[in-house]
This record gives C-alpha cells, structure tokens and sequence, in this order.
C-alpha cells in the first residue's frame, strides 16, 4: 500500500464530484440498481475514486443481487479497514479505505464461498481500470 493520503475537508470537495464526497467524506450511500459500476462484466481493478487505490478485481465480483457492485474479496485486507457501524439502528461493518480513509461501503457475512463475505461497494466509490 502506498503511504497514507490525509486531505481537508475542504481539499477532498475540489477532487470529488458532490455525490463522490457525500458517499465517501460523509459516509452516504447511493440509491440500490443506480449505480454504473453496478452491472460493469468487463475485467480489470477496481480503485478508491478518492486516492487510485487499487482495491478489488472483477474476478472477486459476483451479483449479489443488492443493488450495488459487490465482491467476496479484496485484492488484500491491508488496502482496507474496518469499523462498526450503528447508524440507523442496525449493526454493520463499515469498508473503508486503509489510503485515504474514504467511506466505500460494507461488509456483511451473507457472501459465496470462499470468503463467505459481500463487501457491498457504492459505485460513486469506485474507478474501473480494465
């Protein structure tokens, strides 16, 4: 992992687009079956929007059915942390990036084997590089 990226506020707005910056500065979530990661087939690595951190691999990704891009595995657990997250009333493990810190998602424990994970990512969090 390259070294860790801390930005302001107010540096984080002039690089990301308004809804980027409210899905990973302010941990919101795109609405489900929006996003144009979603129904991405092509091969290639999918990065942090925020920093260009390389953090899953479409052969990780499967449908899910949830309504956002998700995955059974990270490229490695280092690229990414974890936190719990009780907002709404409901228990979840929050992904974000182990770089810049930018909130990506979730993870829950309802995923394919091998992992048994599905780290349901927001599209608006991602770049596709095939």
């Amino acid at each position: 992992m390259k070294e860790k990226i801390q930005k302001s506020e107010e540096e984080w707005k002039k690089t990301l687009t308004p809804e980027q910056f409210t899905v990973l500065r302010k941990k919101g979530t795109e609405p489900p079956f929006s996003g144009t990661l979603l129904y991405n087939k092509k091969k290639g690595v999918y990065c942090c929007s925020a920093c260009g951190q390389e953090i899953f691999t479409s052969e990780k990704k499967y449908d899910a059915g949830c309504g956002w891009p998700s995955f059974w595995a990270s490229i490695s657990k280092e690229r990414l942390t974890f936190k719990e997250d009780t907002r709404f009333g409901m228990r979840r493990v929050e992904v974000l990036c182990g770089r810049c810190g930018s909130h990506l998602g979730h993870v829950f424990d309802d995923g394919p084997r091998p992992t048994g994970k599905r780290f349901c990512i927001n599209s608006l969090a991602l770049d596709f590089h095939e």
